[in-house]
């Protein structure tokens, strides 16, 4: 026993030495990224924590998806979980507000808080740091303070003067989204319970809760559905919310602990008990801040401004929110399948995995700063493999929400495997890869059949195509490693798929039909939103330079090196404008690169591989020095869970990484005079960049550990290493530092797995240029390929073609409807896709009399423009529904065609579209009616369509209505959902309906 006690002085002897860390959460302002479009949030967290305690001053509309927006000046009440810096909005669960006065059940509104528990309040009295949130409640004069442990919130709340008091806990409140089911429980008089599940970007979310008070509450009120439920200790129903009273508190305080479980209550009571025992507030504000110091001393700086320190150690602290714990401190939590699965106490499962975004940087970062961590953020997606049968591309809160593109889980894993972070399955890993990559949604199927996306039939199909290439590349290395020869062949060809969609002709990539050709008109500039047009959020500006794996093969497409890097000044050098007002996401321009969004990120640290490193650095230390501040609205675009964050952590240390998975990172230009990473194996690197000032900026010359060092990229296991890369910094450009090809970085192909150009490998589908399907009397069909040397085989009996059916010699004509079906071969080389066209006999054309249509519910601004007969002209619309032949409408559509006298009808067919991701649904109900006298209508037929929450492609539905019979008036009437469904991202807003062609067969 005493040789025990001898051990334990030590130690304490040994902790009483050691020098406190210096405070740098005084560095961190959560109100950067408030303002403008940054979309995060201000209140109290810890690092990667599963509560996110922060005031909600507004939960509808695209600036509010983290509940609050720095433009506000009311606010509703601090809910306890948060997205951080997303385009989608969600969650907002457990909403707390303290009042005075008569009971309030609303939260009020921005433009009169007096109808509700809303409270006014000012930023002059507002104040957040690291782990703690503070603001003065006008309406009250109660002052609210908040801090959290990773499970529970801590709310501390102090009144002005001694008298009764009430508090709400609202369950229906979310952040755009819905309750499902909610319950409350009383357990005695100061302890609530409760489950709030929801339905929106999640949709399905359970957030259970324990709500402990420091002072007893004297009475209780429970509201379910708008209805008081009088005498009731307990409640269900979908909207239930319960005000308690409380007499003059001790000291005028009053404190509240929330603990949240993805489990049960039960969870929920282990969470607090675990990690919030006691009523000391400031313990708990303490502990905050020393936990977020260990993480902000990842990195030490030195030679930065105040508003510098500001800037770089808030952006540390944003790019360690998420991903958020999602495991109880009893080791429980909700899986994928929605059952509750246990994990071993010493590893934790995550959620909220915005890959899209942070595959970029995010998790590169992870691997030097958290890399045990970022391999429990693997573990946790292969385990979502295991139980939902994909790696994730949006997961939140256990629901994967198929936003975005790309299987982005694939670079994680392979950055971190090649890194030697391998504390997971390698061989799980590689087969979730695989599965991931062999789905056949989501334009996968033409892109592993044809070697590109036919941009008639996917929306984004460039961003889709060349995203799937990088990720290919990554599943071919992982392969290689574990000796997987006949897969690394495959996936090494597939991440070539890139060039097949890049037109030489114009520089650019550009989007592709199935046929060959290319998009015409074509402006790459003109930008297009995720959904629709050939890219996602960006244009071919933001996309052409993203062949990160195969940078040398994307400037041999180019021209080579100095045509590379000239195109890169021309982006820089392009107007900055915007062409699509709903593309919100492009944002931060300089010229046409936009690092408000993810797919510039990388461009201006691609001259380095074209041997024009100086230019590198002058763009860097632009976009450091304009596109990022310590105001409110210093992020330029949506933080997207720390992305935006870690790519000014990376370029700050003066290195970026281009490409996750080569471990290299690119050198930029280092801001600081000193930067260190602390390592977790105990190494320090550091960065030192001596004279560096504003002026300063470019690279003389450098070391690394006293050696000179001349190439313009540096490896991760240099760094991990440990020692000090020291830059000596100029105001002139040293040209010749790094600038040699042996000095450049470089990612290819091998030239032994190299393809020929996709014209010279595969045989492109026939195609017919007549556009419309309708015609009278006789129509001349005329076959083409743009593959030359190829002989095309038709039928026109709607079955598939073979060589056995009859030649195409030359145009032919028909006189009743066909279904032409063709074929092109080529010796030495697979068929062609097959081509499937129906020309449709009719009684007339779009250009007599009749028929003619009227609409008693017209189509909407500004997708109106095809005009009035464009559902019965014979033109078949596009996947891309800016192609001119849709119309569009914001509401239900009601038309009446007129076919000009009786006719007997075998069927009626209708055309609508369905892009869930631009707000488009297929009608609820299609009804179809027909008349001769254009006053009493015979009912046809309906047809009710659901959309689903997995429905995530876009697809364009054909509907057939028979009828057998004859009528002069045929009225179709679509009817939209009221509103977007809860599940959506935006959902309470309207619905849009997209209808193409009515057709009448004969």
């Amino acid at each position: 026993m005493k040789k025990h006690w001898l051990i334990l002085l030590l130690l304490t002897t040994l902790m009483s030495c050691k020098q406190p860390l210096e405070d740098l959460t005084i560095f961190v302002d959560p109100m950067i990224g408030t303002d403008a479009h940054g979309h995060t949030f201000p209140g109290a967290t810890t690092p990667f924590g599963m509560v996110q305690l922060s005031p909600d001053t507004g939960i509808e509309g695209w600036d509010w998806c983290s509940g609050y927006h720095y433009s506000d000046s009311s606010i509703m009440g601090f809910s306890h979980t948060h997205l951080s810096g997303t385009g989608g909005a969600d969650l907002g669960d457990i909403l707390v507000m303290p009042f005075l006065g008569d009971h309030k059940w609303e939260p009020g509104t921005k433009e009169n808080p007096d109808l509700g528990y809303r409270s006014r309040f000012s930023h002059q009295r507002e104040f957040a740091q690291a782990g703690y949130y503070s603001v003065m409640l006008d309406d009250y004069n109660i002052a609210a303070e908040l801090t959290a442990t990773p499970r529970t919130g801590i709310h501390r709340y102090r009144y002005a003067q001694s008298e009764p008091s009430s508090l709400i806990i609202d369950l229906k409140h979310g952040i755009s989204n819905q309750p499902r089911e909610a319950f409350i429980r009383i357990n005695g008089d100061n302890e609530v319970v409760g489950l709030r599940r929801s339905q929106g970007w999640a949709a399905d979310q359970y957030v259970y809760f324990v709500a402990r008070f420091s002072a007893p509450f004297t009475a209780h009120t429970i509201m379910v559905d708008g209805e008081i439920v009088d005498h009731a200790n307990a409640a269900e129903g979908k909207e239930v919310k319960l005000i308690l009273d409380f007499d003059a508190l001790d000291k005028n305080e009053l404190m509240v602990k929330v603990a949240i479980s993805a489990v049960d209550v039960e969870g929920a009571i282990k969470n607090m008990e675990a990690e919030a025992p006691h009523w000391v507030f400031d313990d708990y504000k303490d502990q905050a801040t020393d936990i977020w110091n260990e993480h902000l001393h990842k990195i030490n700086i030195e030679g930065a401004s105040e508003a510098q320190k500001r800037t770089f150690y808030t952006s540390l602290y944003h790019a360690q929110i998420a991903p958020n714990l999602y495991t109880d401190a009893d080791g429980r939590y909700r899986g994928m399948d929605k059952a509750i699965h246990s994990v071993t106490p010493s590893h934790n499962m995550y959620t909220i995995f915005s890959l899209w975004d942070t595959f970029r940087a995010t998790h590169p970062l992870f691997t030097i700063i958290e890399p045990e961590r970022n391999n429990e953020f693997i573990n946790t997606m292969l385990t979502q493999y295991q139980q939902h049968g994909t790696l994730p591309v949006w997961e939140l809160m256990a629901n994967e929400t198929g936003t975005m593109i790309g299987y982005h889980s694939a670079p994680v894993i392979w950055d971190a495997f090649v890194k030697g972070q391998r504390d997971f399955d390698a061989e799980l890993a590689f087969k979730a890869m695989k599965t991931s990559a062999m789905k056949d949604h989501i334009g996968l199927k033409d892109y592993k059949e044809l070697g590109f996306i036919p941009m008639e039939r996917e929306g984004n199909s460039v961003s889709k195509q060349v995203e799937y290439a990088y990720d290919d590349w990554c599943i071919a290395q992982m392969a290689k490693a574990l000796g997987q020869e006949e897969d690394y062949q495959n996936y090494i060809h597939r991440a070539q798929n890139y060039r097949n969609v890049f037109d030489t002709s114009v520089g650019f990539l550009r989007g592709r039909r199935a046929d060959g050709s290319w998009r015409t008109p074509f402006d790459p500039i003109e930008s297009s939103i995720l959904g629709s047009g050939d890219f996602t959020e960006g244009n071919s500006w933001h996309y052409t330079f993203f062949a990160p794996h195969d940078v040398t093969g994307l400037m041999d497409l180019m021209g080579g090196d100095v045509a590379f890097a000239a195109k890169i000044d021309e982006m820089f050098n392009q107007e900055a404008i915007v062409t699509n007002q709903n593309a919100h996401d492009i944002s931060g321009l300089i010229g046409q690169y936009a690092q408000g969004n993810e797919p510039s990120h990388h461009v201006a640290y691609l001259y380095n591989f074209a041997g024009q490193p100086w230019k590198t650095q002058e763009k860097v230390a632009l976009i450091l020095d304009s596109l990022y501040t310590d105001q409110p609205d210093g992020i330029s675009g949506n933080e997207d869970c720390g992305q935006l964050s870690a790519w000014y952590v990376f370029s700050a240390a003066g290195f970026y990484p281009v490409t996750p998975g080569s471990g290299d990172y690119i050198i930029g230009t280092p801001l600081f005079e000193q930067l260190s990473f602390n390592l977790d194996n105990g190494q320090q690197f550091t960065v030192k960049a001596k004279g560096r000032s504003k002026e300063a900026l470019y690279i003389q010359s450098a070391s690394l550990n006293g050696e000179p060092f001349n190439r313009s990229y540096i490896q991760h296991q240099e760094i991990m290493a440990g020692g000090v890369l020291e830059f000596t910094m100029g105001t002139s450009p040293n040209k010749t530092w790094a600038s040699q090809p042996e000095a450049r970085p470089v990612t290819t192909i091998p030239e032994e797995y190299r393809l020929a150009p996709i014209e010279e490998r595969m045989v492109f589908a026939p195609y017919i240029h007549e556009t419309t399907a309708l015609f009278t009397q006789q129509k001349e069909i005329a076959i083409h390929c743009n593959t030359p040397g190829v002989s095309i085989h038709y039928n026109l009996n709607g079955t598939n073609v073979s060589e056995n059916d009859p030649v195409y010699t030359g145009p032919f004509k028909i006189s009743e409807t066909k279904k032409v079906m063709a074929r092109a071969f080529k010796e030495g080389m697979k068929p062609s896709e097959l081509l499937s066209r129906e020309f449709i006999r009719a009684h007339f054309n779009s250009g007599e009399t009749y028929p003619s249509i009227q609409y008693n519910l017209a189509p909407s601004r500004p997708y109106d423009k095809a005009g009035e007969k464009a559902l019965i002209d014979g033109y078949r619309a596009s996947m891309d529904f800016h192609d001119g032949q849709w119309l569009g409408f914001n509401r239900n559509m009601e038309a009446i065609v007129n076919l000009g006298a009786p006719k007997k009808v075998e069927q009626v067919r209708l055309s609508f579209m369905r892009n869930v991701g631009s707000w488009i649904l297929l009608p609820r109900t299609m009804t179809v009616y027909g008349s001769n006298n254009n006053q009493s209508f015979t009912k046809l037929g309906a047809i009710t369509t659901t959309t689903l929450p997995q429905e995530h492609e876009g697809i364009i539905s054909e509907f057939h209505f028979p009828v057998n019979a004859s009528f002069q008036y045929f009225k179709i009437s679509a009817e939209a959902l009221p509103l977007l469904p809860d599940w959506h991202p935006g959902a309470g807003n309207r619905p849009w309906i997209f209808a193409d062609e009515i057709i009448f067969e004969y």
